[in-house]
Protein backbone atom coordinates (compact mmCIF):
# COMPACT_ATOMS: atom_id res chain seq x y z
CA UNK A 1 0.00 0.00 0.00
CA UNK A 2 1.17 3.61 -0.82
CA UNK A 3 2.00 6.22 1.88
CA UNK A 4 0.32 9.33 1.56
CA UNK A 5 3.19 10.78 0.86
CA UNK A 6 4.11 8.36 -1.87
CA UNK A 7 0.46 9.29 -3.31
CA UNK A 8 0.95 13.11 -2.89
CA UNK A 9 4.23 12.24 -5.27
CA UNK A 10 2.22 10.73 -7.89
CA UNK A 11 -0.50 12.69 -7.97
CA UNK A 12 2.06 16.05 -8.45
CA UNK A 13 4.10 14.52 -11.73
CA UNK A 14 0.52 13.50 -13.10
CA UNK A 15 -0.86 15.75 -16.49
CA UNK A 16 -2.64 19.07 -15.64
CA UNK A 17 -6.08 17.77 -16.40
CA UNK A 18 -5.96 14.57 -14.46
CA UNK A 19 -5.16 16.48 -11.16
CA UNK A 20 -7.98 18.73 -11.66
CA UNK A 21 -9.81 15.80 -12.30
CA UNK A 22 -8.83 14.40 -8.87
CA UNK A 23 -9.10 17.76 -7.07
CA UNK A 24 -12.59 17.34 -8.10
CA UNK A 25 -13.32 14.39 -6.98
CA UNK A 26 -11.72 14.81 -3.95
CA UNK A 27 -13.92 17.95 -2.86
CA UNK A 28 -17.32 16.00 -4.10
CA UNK A 29 -16.19 13.45 -1.70
CA UNK A 30 -15.23 15.32 1.25
CA UNK A 31 -18.92 17.35 0.76
CA UNK A 32 -20.65 14.08 0.66
CA UNK A 33 -19.20 12.22 3.49
CA UNK A 34 -18.48 15.76 5.95
CA UNK A 35 -22.01 15.37 7.17
CA UNK A 36 -22.25 13.60 10.58
CA UNK A 37 -25.82 14.60 11.53
CA UNK A 38 -28.74 12.41 10.85
CA UNK A 39 -30.82 13.08 7.34
CA UNK A 40 -34.10 14.71 8.28
CA UNK A 41 -37.22 13.06 6.39
CA UNK A 42 -39.96 15.65 5.10
CA UNK A 43 -43.46 15.46 6.37
CA UNK A 44 -44.67 13.61 3.18
CA UNK A 45 -41.79 10.82 3.26
CA UNK A 46 -42.57 7.80 5.29
CA UNK A 47 -38.44 6.63 4.88
CA UNK A 48 -35.37 8.40 4.67
CA UNK A 49 -35.96 7.62 0.69
CA UNK A 50 -33.84 9.71 -1.89
CA UNK A 51 -36.10 12.41 -3.52
CA UNK A 52 -35.76 14.47 -6.09
CA UNK A 53 -34.91 18.55 -6.79
CA UNK A 54 -38.53 19.25 -7.85
CA UNK A 55 -40.28 17.52 -4.87
CA UNK A 56 -37.80 18.84 -2.22
CA UNK A 57 -38.43 22.35 -3.81
CA UNK A 58 -42.36 21.85 -4.18
CA UNK A 59 -42.63 20.48 -0.38
CA UNK A 60 -40.45 22.92 1.09
CA UNK A 61 -42.73 25.45 0.60
CA UNK A 62 -44.97 23.39 2.81
CA UNK A 63 -42.71 22.69 5.59
CA UNK A 64 -42.46 24.11 8.99
CA UNK A 65 -38.96 23.39 9.10
CA UNK A 66 -36.15 24.51 6.69
CA UNK A 67 -34.01 21.92 4.55
CA UNK A 68 -30.83 21.64 3.00
CA UNK A 69 -30.55 19.19 -0.20
CA UNK A 70 -27.10 17.20 -0.68
CA UNK A 71 -27.60 14.73 -3.62
CA UNK A 72 -30.81 13.65 -2.91
CA UNK A 73 -30.83 13.39 1.24
CA UNK A 74 -32.30 16.16 3.04
CA UNK A 75 -31.08 17.66 6.55
CA UNK A 76 -32.95 19.69 8.30
CA UNK A 77 -32.37 22.91 9.88
CA UNK A 78 -31.87 24.31 13.50
CA UNK A 79 -33.87 27.79 14.60
CA UNK A 80 -31.73 30.89 14.01
CA UNK A 81 -30.76 32.85 17.23
CA UNK A 82 -31.81 36.37 18.37
CA UNK A 83 -27.84 36.81 17.72
CA UNK A 84 -27.85 34.89 14.30
CA UNK A 85 -30.54 37.16 13.28
CA UNK A 86 -28.86 40.32 14.25
CA UNK A 87 -26.01 39.68 12.41
CA UNK A 88 -27.29 38.62 9.59
CA UNK A 89 -30.63 41.56 9.20
CA UNK A 90 -27.60 44.45 10.38
CA UNK A 91 -25.42 43.17 7.04
CA UNK A 92 -28.16 42.97 5.15
CA UNK A 93 -29.74 46.30 5.54
CA UNK A 94 -25.69 48.14 4.73
CA UNK A 95 -25.62 45.68 1.59
CA UNK A 96 -29.02 46.25 0.36
CA UNK A 97 -28.45 50.43 1.21
CA UNK A 98 -25.44 49.89 -0.96
CA UNK A 99 -26.59 47.92 -3.82
CA UNK A 100 -29.96 50.53 -4.10
CA UNK A 101 -29.91 51.51 -7.76
CA UNK A 102 -27.28 49.09 -9.20
CA UNK A 103 -27.46 45.62 -10.97
CA UNK A 104 -26.24 43.34 -8.02
CA UNK A 105 -29.27 42.29 -5.54
CA UNK A 106 -29.13 40.91 -2.34
CA UNK A 107 -30.78 38.00 -0.98
CA UNK A 108 -31.05 37.06 2.91
CA UNK A 109 -32.25 34.11 4.73
CA UNK A 110 -35.22 32.19 3.07
CA UNK A 111 -33.64 32.38 -0.70
CA UNK A 112 -31.86 29.31 -1.16
CA UNK A 113 -28.90 28.59 -3.34
CA UNK A 114 -28.17 25.74 -5.89
CA UNK A 115 -24.71 24.32 -6.86
CA UNK A 116 -24.41 21.08 -9.32
CA UNK A 117 -21.29 19.19 -8.17
CA UNK A 118 -20.16 16.10 -10.22
CA UNK A 119 -23.79 16.15 -11.60
CA UNK A 120 -24.67 16.05 -8.02
CA UNK A 121 -27.37 19.04 -6.88
CA UNK A 122 -26.60 20.48 -3.39
CA UNK A 123 -29.35 23.34 -2.00
CA UNK A 124 -28.24 25.74 0.75
CA UNK A 125 -30.45 28.94 2.57
CA UNK A 126 -26.83 30.71 3.01
CA UNK A 127 -27.70 34.02 5.80
CA UNK A 128 -26.71 36.67 2.95
CA UNK A 129 -26.03 36.46 -1.15
CA UNK A 130 -25.50 39.09 -3.27
CA UNK A 131 -25.85 38.00 -7.18
CA UNK A 132 -24.82 40.41 -10.12
CA UNK A 133 -26.92 38.74 -12.77
CA UNK A 134 -30.37 37.64 -12.94
CA UNK A 135 -29.21 34.81 -15.06
CA UNK A 136 -29.67 31.60 -13.26
CA UNK A 137 -32.50 32.87 -10.91
CA UNK A 138 -35.38 30.97 -10.45
CA UNK A 139 -38.70 31.30 -8.05
CA UNK A 140 -37.24 29.85 -4.84
CA UNK A 141 -32.93 30.02 -5.74
CA UNK A 142 -30.55 30.99 -7.40
CA UNK A 143 -27.26 29.35 -8.95
CA UNK A 144 -24.80 32.02 -9.68
CA UNK A 145 -24.12 34.56 -6.49
CA UNK A 146 -20.46 36.70 -6.28
CA UNK A 147 -21.23 37.13 -2.72
CA UNK A 148 -22.17 34.92 0.15
CA UNK A 149 -21.98 35.29 4.00
CA UNK A 150 -22.83 32.92 6.39
CA UNK A 151 -23.46 33.63 10.68
CA UNK A 152 -21.61 30.83 12.27
CA UNK A 153 -23.68 28.86 14.85
CA UNK A 154 -22.43 26.11 17.27
CA UNK A 155 -24.21 23.43 15.41
CA UNK A 156 -22.93 24.47 11.89
CA UNK A 157 -19.78 25.98 12.55
CA UNK A 158 -17.82 23.47 11.35
CA UNK A 159 -19.96 22.63 8.60
CA UNK A 160 -20.28 26.02 7.37
CA UNK A 161 -16.16 26.40 7.67
CA UNK A 162 -15.52 22.78 5.74
CA UNK A 163 -18.37 21.72 3.64
CA UNK A 164 -19.63 25.14 2.62
CA UNK A 165 -16.55 26.07 1.95
CA UNK A 166 -16.01 23.46 -0.26
CA UNK A 167 -19.25 23.64 -1.91
CA UNK A 168 -19.48 27.45 -2.60
CA UNK A 169 -15.56 28.07 -4.42
CA UNK A 170 -17.13 25.49 -7.05
CA UNK A 171 -19.51 27.95 -8.03
CA UNK A 172 -17.63 29.44 -11.07
CA UNK A 173 -19.24 33.38 -10.41
CA UNK A 174 -18.61 33.37 -6.25
CA UNK A 175 -15.61 36.16 -6.04
CA UNK A 176 -15.96 35.93 -1.76
CA UNK A 177 -17.04 33.68 1.10
CA UNK A 178 -17.54 35.49 4.28
CA UNK A 179 -18.27 33.74 8.16
CA UNK A 180 -18.86 35.87 10.75
CA UNK A 181 -18.83 34.98 14.43
CA UNK A 182 -21.70 35.03 17.27
CA UNK A 183 -19.11 34.88 19.99
CA UNK A 184 -17.13 38.12 19.14
CA UNK A 185 -16.87 40.69 16.48
CA UNK A 186 -15.00 38.74 14.00
CA UNK A 187 -15.06 38.08 10.00
CA UNK A 188 -13.17 35.24 8.24
CA UNK A 189 -13.09 36.42 4.51
CA UNK A 190 -12.11 33.40 1.87
CA UNK A 191 -11.22 35.47 -1.48
CA UNK A 192 -10.81 33.80 -5.17
CA UNK A 193 -8.05 36.19 -5.66
CA UNK A 194 -6.62 35.00 -2.83
CA UNK A 195 -6.99 31.31 -3.20
CA UNK A 196 -9.34 30.72 -0.60
CA UNK A 197 -7.01 31.61 1.57
CA UNK A 198 -8.46 33.18 4.58
CA UNK A 199 -8.43 36.71 6.33
CA UNK A 200 -9.29 37.36 9.37
CA UNK A 201 -10.29 40.89 10.89
CA UNK A 202 -12.15 41.29 14.53
CA UNK A 203 -12.66 44.12 16.99
CA UNK A 204 -15.08 47.04 16.95
CA UNK A 205 -12.37 49.01 14.94
CA UNK A 206 -12.31 46.75 11.86
CA UNK A 207 -14.05 46.81 9.21
CA UNK A 208 -15.49 43.65 7.10
CA UNK A 209 -14.39 44.58 3.36
CA UNK A 210 -16.31 43.04 0.45
CA UNK A 211 -14.15 43.58 -2.74
CA UNK A 212 -17.01 41.74 -4.74
CA UNK A 213 -19.64 44.38 -4.28
CA UNK A 214 -16.96 47.77 -3.75
CA UNK A 215 -18.10 47.44 0.43
CA UNK A 216 -16.79 48.44 3.41
CA UNK A 217 -18.88 47.93 6.66
CA UNK A 218 -17.29 48.81 10.10
CA UNK A 219 -17.63 45.62 12.47
CA UNK A 220 -19.41 47.49 14.97
CA UNK A 221 -22.63 48.41 12.83
CA UNK A 222 -22.82 44.04 11.15
CA UNK A 223 -23.13 43.69 15.42
CA UNK A 224 -24.90 46.71 16.17
CA UNK A 225 -27.17 45.60 19.58
CA UNK A 226 -25.34 43.01 20.73
CA UNK A 227 -23.53 42.97 23.81
CA UNK A 228 -20.42 41.49 23.43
Amino acid sequence: MMTVREIKRAIEILPIADQEDIREWAQAFQISHLRVEEPAPLPYLTTREFISVEDYLEQETLSDVRHEYIGGTVYAMSGTSEAHALIAGNLFSEIHAHLRGKPCKPYIADFKVRIEINQEDVIYYPDVMVASTRDGVEQYFLRYPKLIVEVLSPSTESIDRREKLLSYTQIPTVEEYALLSQKTLQLTIHRRANRWRPQVVSGAEASADFHSIDLSVPLAQIYEGLSL
